[in-house]
């Protein structure tokens, strides 16, 4: 990569970065309050946290002769109990730093223990 391309990469960056900021302030208010765009703005949150964990969890390289004692199918398996036991414990606690060191903890305690019971 030669150093221009990196500069025109930078500035594209920083441009694009301005104009998302800019837009709502340029934008009249009166289109601002549409209720579409408030549905758009509560739901939007959620959808790319969505997305953020199904494109996190490591499924790539899974194909149907994959045994039960792969460690592609362990830190799958994993993920997913410790993502339903951190959407469980957030439900009922509401607090997210507990979510959080539960999911680390479940998703270290699921790895070690996963080999062990399908093997």
């Amino acid at each position: 990569m030669n150093p221009s391309y990196l500069i025109a990469a930078i500035f594209a960056m920083a441009g694009v970065t301005f104009i998302t900021r800019a837009i709502p302030a340029l934008i009249p208010k009166k289109l601002l309050d549409t209720p579409w765009l408030h549905r758009l703005n509560e739901s939007l949150p959620l959808s790319v946290m969505i997305l953020l964990v199904l494109t996190s969890l490591s499924y790539q390289d899974l194909s149907a002769r994959t045994n039960l004692s792969s460690p592609d199918l362990h830190l799958l398996l994993a993920q997913i109990g410790a993502l339903i036991l951190v959407l469980v414990i957030y439900h009922i606690s509401r607090q997210l730093l507990i979510s959080m060191i539960v999911g680390i903890v479940s998703i270290n305690g699921l790895l070690w223990l996963l080999p062990s019971l399908l093997a």
